[in-house]
């Protein structure tokens, strides 16, 4: 297996978020945070004169001063490696983003990423604070859709996140989890077992280097990454202000599908959820509807022992 490799220069831009960590973080809850697209599609230069201008000079210089074999040797000590956006195994929907990460740091089989389409990935999100009914469809969704053969994407946080990561290890497939600190920090730290499974059999991957914080910014900031990655991003169950509509609108933005998975009008935890359906998302009920769904727009064979997205229960409503 080759190990990828990352240009110095987008790994440069890796280590510089990893510094302006601080800085953005008093903007997290402004507008400037909110246009993501804009704001990560900057160079360098403007983006530290926009996040950090008093200290800007400095901050260029000492990712300036860092050379392949600072990287190499930081990114070995870690056992991580990195891929940049000139590489080949740059994954394909990533290209199709303004803001895309130049350089992803992983940590994992690379492979999960060699050749990766977003037809070939489904993204599931939801609240961390996940009812029973939302934990069980996570993770039988994502269950499902492992054992029909696409990768499960999703960001490792508490209720829907890990319900989805453990049922497509559950169901013999694969995973990836992309997390808003360095891909070597289990966070949050209780589900330091199903990062390092997730690390041994599948992949973690990252925007930021070995060791770099977790900062509130960095949440959003790594849903766009989930949301371009996949053909289909599927909201389990999120609340009004849930960090899941983020990547459900940035998902939108980037003309991929939109799935939810409906839940009781009751129910503050399917709000989100079933607003998105009211607003002709897709309707969500099992692995099948999402492959249907992906059937009628890729046209590619699935994988067999898949369900069947003629019976009745995988008719996807659009």
């Amino acid at each position: 297996m080759t190990t990828p490799r990352s240009c110095p220069d987008c790994l440069r831009r890796s280590w510089l978020l990893a510094l302006l960590g601080p800085y953005i973080e008093p903007l997290a809850e402004s507008e400037v945070l909110r246009r993501s697209p804009e704001l990560f599609a900057l160079s360098n230069e403007e983006l530290v004169a926009v996040t950090a201008p008093k200290v800007a000079g400095r901050l260029l210089t000492q990712v300036a001063a860092l050379g392949e074999k600072d990287f190499e040797a930081q990114l070995a000590a870690a056992s991580c490696w990195a891929s940049c956006r000139h590489g080949d195994n740059y994954p394909a929907g990533l290209r199709d983003a303004s803001d895309a990460p130049w350089a992803l740091i992983g940590r994992g089989d690379p492979r999960l990423l060699d050749g990766l389409e977003p037809f070939d990935a489904v993204t599931i999100v939801g609240t961390p604070r996940a009812t029973s009914y939302g934990r069980e469809v996570a993770r039988d969704l994502g269950q499902g859709l492992a054992a029909a053969g696409l990768v499960v994407v999703s960001g490792l946080a508490f209720g829907v996140d890990g319900c989805a990561h453990r049922g497509a290890q559950d169901g013999g497939g694969r995973t990836i989890a992309v997390l808003g600190c360095g891909p070597d920090v289990a966070f949050p730290a209780t589900h330091r077992s199903l990062w390092r499974r997730i690390t041994e059999t599948d992949l973690v991957v990252s925007e930021f280097p070995p060791g770099a914080a977790p900062w509130r910014w960095t949440f959003p900031a790594r849903n766009r990454i989930m949301a371009a990655l996949t053909g289909m991003t599927v909201v389990v169950e999120a609340g009004a202000c849930s960090r899941s509509l983020i990547t459900a609108d940035l998902a939108a933005d980037l003309g991929r599908d939109l799935g939810a998975v409906p839940g009781p009008i009751n129910s503050r935890a399917s709000a989100v959820p079933n607003r998105l359906l009211a607003e002709g998302a897709c309707v969500v009920r099992d692995a099948g509807d999402v492959l249907a769904a992906y059937a009628a727009v890729d046209g590619r064979p699935r994988a067999a022992g898949s369900p069947d997205p003629g019976d009745e229960h995988s008719n996807s409503a659009r």
